[in-house]
């Protein structure tokens, strides 16, 4: 089969781009900008999400669409937020229709649930509490509505937070700290249950769904994980390091990440800071009634992302890559908490 992978230069793309053509799969990777070290046999399309002659010439032949396209919080992308993760996913989808692909996988987002209770199930309403989420949840919707006007069978994916080797974003910031003995705050207590995926897991799970042919919504994440204090003392534990975890108080602490991320002087986007301190898991029943078997662990996920930070950190400080989770993000003022720490 003929696979189009739209941002496959970014983080999951290119994990789903590899993958397939390690299958012996025909792969081809539209997105703005070309990742030199991927296969030569995977095709390249230089192509903007929101050109739709550009997409409509890229998706001819191809039979399986997987759309990863997407603006991500650390982008603090504004209204380009709508322009590429709505308009962008329906374009996509109304291109795949015209090509009559047999088969749309589309990216969704945990966002789209805001701080939900858990554990989170399809049954779960959607109350997306900032942009990224909001524009997620619309971009994830205008799919399905034309998937099932149009008869085009749909997957929909919905990732908790990825781990594993390569993840950098907010990660980076993490384990930089840690390596230099910092302390490691977090909002409220950090005792909330806190679910995280493994980007190998998160592709098993996908590419399962995909080879069942079993269109619907899938929610992914590990099914071991504790709190996410816990994964930060399991995770410094694990580098011999002497940070500690310092809990900081919610109200005041989002207060000022607010006036901060105005400001621009905060990495950290409102995904971040207003749900990082509330529980967050899904019910994963469904996926392992479907046969699908995690891996990793929280722990066992952070460990391996660590080890792979620590072995890669002189290379990380000399590159920069095009994808925002696969590239070191600028501390700003968290610069200067991290001195003081």
């Amino acid at each position: 089969m003929k696979h189009l992978i739209t941002g496959g230069s970014g983080f999951l793309g290119n994990l789903i781009a590899r993958r397939l053509h390690a299958r012996g799969e025909h792969v081809r990777i539209l997105d703005v900008w070309e990742d030199t070290s991927r296969p030569k046999e995977i095709e390249f399309a230089k192509c903007d999400i929101r050109d739709a002659a550009s997409v409509a010439r890229a998706m001819r032949d191809v039979d399986v669409v997987h759309h990863n396209v997407a603006l991500v919080p650390l982008t603090k992308a504004g209204g380009d937020f709508w322009a590429v993760n709505v308009e962008g996913s329906r374009i996509a989808a109304e291109q795949a229709v015209k090509a009559g692909v047999k088969t749309f996988i589309h990216m969704s987002s945990s966002a789209i649930f805001g701080v939900p209770e858990c554990p989170v199930t399809n049954d779960s309403p959607f109350r997306p509490v900032e942009i990224y989420g909001r524009a997620k949840l619309a971009g994830e919707l205008a799919v399905r509505e034309i998937s099932e006007k149009r008869r085009m069978p749909l997957v929909v994916i919905r990732p908790r937070t990825i781990l594993g080797e390569g993840r950098l974003g907010i990660f980076q910031i993490l384990f930089q700290w840690i390596s230099e003995n910092r302390k490691i705050y977090v909002i409220g207590d950090g005792n909330q249950k806190f679910q995280f995926v493994h980007a190998h897991d998160l592709m098993d799970a996908y590419l399962l769904a995909m080879d069942a042919g079993k269109p619907g919504v899938y929610n992914v994440g590990t099914d071991r994980f504790g709190t996410l204090r816990e994964a930060l003392d399991h995770v410094i534990a694990h580098a011999h390091s002497t940070s500690r975890v310092v809990s900081l108080p919610a109200g005041l602490t989002i207060n000022t990440l607010r006036v901060l991320d105005w400001l621009r002087l905060s990495p950290l986007a409102p995904w971040h800071y207003l749900t990082y301190h509330k529980a967050f898991y899904f019910d994963v029943q469904p996926l392992l009634q479907l046969g699908w078997k995690p891996r990793y662990s929280n722990d066992e996920m952070f460990r391996e992302s660590w080890d792979w930070f620590v072995q890669n950190k002189d290379r990380l400080a000399a590159e920069a890559a095009a994808s925002p989770h696969r590239s070191v993000v600028k501390q700003r003022l968290l610069g200067l908490l991290k001195k003081l720490s």
